[in-house]
Formats: C-alpha cells, structure tokens, sequence
C-alpha cells in the first residue's frame, strides 16, 4: 500500500486493518504520535487526514491509502509553526505526553477557523491532558491566532501568582 505522510511517499506491506498509529511508529519510524488510550478518546495519537484532525490508534490503514497524512514531524521541520512556537512560549506542556496531538488539533483548528473565540477552542479542542494544562491550551492557541485574548491564560495566571507571593511575602515579615 503506498502512503503520503508529510509530502514523502511510503510504500508499505501490513494488514489493511492495521492502526495507522502503528503503522507510523513502528514501521516509517515516526515516534512523535503517541499511543494513549487505543478507543480514540484522548488524542494522543491525532495526525491530520487531508488536513482534517484524525485519531490514528483507531484509523485503520485501508482508511487512508491515496491521502495526505502529516504527523508532528511534518508540521514543521523546524518547530517554527505558529502553535509550536506559542507552545514554546507559553510553556504548555507539563509532562508533555498529548501534546503532539494538542498542537496537531490546534493547528487543524487555526486552519479553518484562524480567529476563533473560546467556544471555537472548547469545542475543537476535545484531546485529553492528565495535566489538566488546558488553560495553557487556550491561551497559547490565542498567542498563535494573533486574537491578543488572554483571559484565563499563563501570563495572567503569572501575573497573580506574583501578586499572591509578594502577599505571602509581606505577610511572613510582618509575622516575623
């Protein structure tokens, strides 16, 4: 079966029923899409299907012959998309594992829909962080759609954060 995955053409010998996922990982050798859950619910593992946002654990290989696949590895060869780089920026990930499929689902998202508002974001956004990183999500979506929304984002949560330390600072000398 011939694949196109990140503008190069694979020629592969595997069941058709065969999870795209592993067909990713384990023969092409592209390691940045995650395996988490195997029912399609988390997210780990989304890659784009001609630039829709797909689950690859449960997607079988007949699914997907003659289609553009871009994984984490192609969406820049650089890291210099914009989702990567406010990732970056904003610090998202925590210990990291969904974020491949974050930045996967984020970057099909700005795609369609390149100013979205928080509804846009909660509803595209259906991927799963242990984490719980998704305020960091929003806000680094928003950094990367140029929107300047901020609400709820890092930088404010930096912003309090600060002002709640020189509290507890100020309360500990006055205590001392």
């Amino acid at each position: 079966m011939q694949l196109n995955v990140n503008a190069r053409s694979y020629e592969v010998d595997i069941e058709p029923e065969t999870p795209l996922l592993w067909v990713l990982r384990e023969v092409i050798g592209l390691t940045g899409t995650k395996y988490g859950c195997g029912i399609a619910q988390c997210g780990a593992c989304t890659v784009h299907l001609d630039g829709e946002p797909v689950r690859s654990c449960s997607l079988p290989l007949a699914a997907v012959a003659g289609r553009r696949i871009v994984t984490i590895e192609g969406l820049s060869s650089d890291s210099s998309h914009p989702v990567q780089k406010a990732w970056a920026a904003l610090d998202v990930p925590q210990c990291g594992y969904c974020q491949s499929g974050q930045i996967m689902a984020a970057a099909a998202l700005l795609s369609k829909k390149p100013r979205p508002t928080d509804g846009d974001i909660d509803e595209a956004m259906t991927n799963i962080c242990r984490c719980g990183t998704y305020q960091r999500v929003r806000a680094a979506i928003h950094m990367a759609a140029g929107t300047g929304k901020g609400g709820g984002s890092v930088i404010h949560m930096a912003e309090m954060a600060g002002a709640e330390t020189s509290a507890v600072a100020g309360n500990r000398s006055t205590k001392v």
